[in-house]
């Protein structure tokens, strides 16, 4: 498990590349039974800010289950640039460069977003979150509504995920990996592809796992935390039970090619959002900013307006 992780924020200004400031901070250790006692706090999360124009909401991107905030590098960069607005993109907790901790709740990602956002001066946000990062966006906008502007939802519902997800065997190919020290780069990489493919034959899933292989003093590691994702993965599928709706503007952007949300959970989705709109993505697969990033923008352009 990596022993730092960064927290950083552009200088004003920056649309595009520049030298980011960057802080260490400690990694929570896991507790030997990984028990969560009390209100969850909030974690000091790895964060890319591009400035814009303050006048207006900021949009904030929230990535999926194995991802990181550079996932949408180009995305953000592209809203900014077209929209003339702030855009964060975030690493969750034990995720990307964010710190580890053994709760992976819901609970505990909202909490760590309703101590960053304020601190940043971006409530309240245009708040967008793809899989695993949608449903901390759906709970936090039903639970922290005046943070939230507006909400859109990529490929995921507030109900449980089930049918489509292949996440165990994710996560258990990744723990099998063997990588001796010292081994090139380039070298490690090919052969951490190998050993993957056995039990993951996408070969884009597998180059997407790969961006969470990092080397460490010489030792290659997963970025990602692991035990604590293999250990509460149901409660990373599941949603938490709520009742109390949010009434602000919601999208729910769905892949067409994607089975992660149902016509069974529309009823939900109303319930809980009585303003949503549902909008599906043509040749899109759960990955809908990746397979059609032009009609994802497009989208997401026409709800901001």
């Amino acid at each position: 498990m990596l022993c730092w992780a960064r927290a950083c924020r552009l200088p004003r200004g920056a649309l595009g590349p520049s030298t980011p400031s960057f802080s260490r901070v400690p990694v929570i250790r896991s507790s030997s039974n990984g028990q969560r006692e009390g209100k969850p706090r909030p974690l000091p999360l790895s964060y890319r800010l591009l400035d814009g124009e303050t006048t207006l909401p900021a949009i904030v991107l929230l990535h999926g289950l194995f991802g990181s905030k550079t996932n949408f590098n180009s995305i953000a960069k592209a809203l900014a640039q077209q929209t003339g607005r702030r855009v964060l993109t975030v690493d969750a907790r034990n995720h990307g460069d964010s710190p580890h901790s053994p709760d992976v709740s819901y609970e505990a990602m909202c909490q760590d977003l309703q101590s960053l956002l304020p601190q940043l001066g971006l409530a309240p946000c245009a708040l967008i979150g793809h899989s695993m990062g949608g449903k901390t966006a759906m709970l936090l906008a039903l639970q922290r509504p005046e943070l939230v502007e507006r909400l859109i939802a990529v490929d995921i519902s507030p109900v449980k995920t089930t049918g489509t997800s292949k996440f165990a065997t994710y996560v258990a190919a990744m723990k099998s990996i063997d990588i001796p020290d010292k081994m090139p780069r380039s070298q490690a990489r090919k052969l951490a592809d190998k050993q993957l493919s056995h039990a993951v034959q996408d070969m884009a899933m597998r180059q997407f796992l790969l961006t969470n292989l990092v080397e460490v003093d010489g030792h290659f590691q997963w970025r990602v935390n692991l035990d604590a994702l293999a250990e509460h993965l149901d409660e990373i599928m599941n949603f938490p039970p709520q009742q109390e709706p949010y009434s602000g503007p919601t999208l729910f952007l769905l892949g067409g090619n994607s089975h992660y949300v149902c016509p069974s959970h529309h009823p939900e989705i109303r319930r809980l959002f009585p303003g949503a709109r549902i909008q599906t993505v043509p040749n899109a697969n759960h990955w809908v900013h990746a397979d059609r990033p032009q009609d994802f923008m497009a989208a997401v352009q026409s709800f901001l307006v």
